[in-house]
């Protein structure tokens, strides 16, 4: 009897931590239907083995480099046309 006290605190404790890795986890819809709209093969994959934290950061470094990517073409083509 005087056990379930103290175990009754042990599963709160464990249960916040729980919740505070869910939030940490969660991310927004809006996110999400981004990923899903314009993911690469290579992006679900990586959804598949290793979750959605890791393929959306995948996902947005993957497109931060195309837009420097892109970035660099323009200039580029800027530099050609100036000559």
């Amino acid at each position: 009897m005087v056990l379930f006290p103290v175990l009754l605190i042990l599963f709160a404790l464990a249960m916040e931590r729980v919740e505070f890795r869910l939030r940490r986890l969660t991310v927004r819809e809006q996110e999400v239907q981004e990923f899903l709209d314009k993911a690469s093969h290579a992006d679900v994959a990586t959804l598949a083995n290793e979750g959605l934290p890791r393929a959306l950061a995948r996902f947005h470094l993957r497109r931060k480099r195309g837009a420097e990517d892109e970035d660099d073409d323009e200039s580029q083509a800027q530099e050609q046309r100036a000559s």
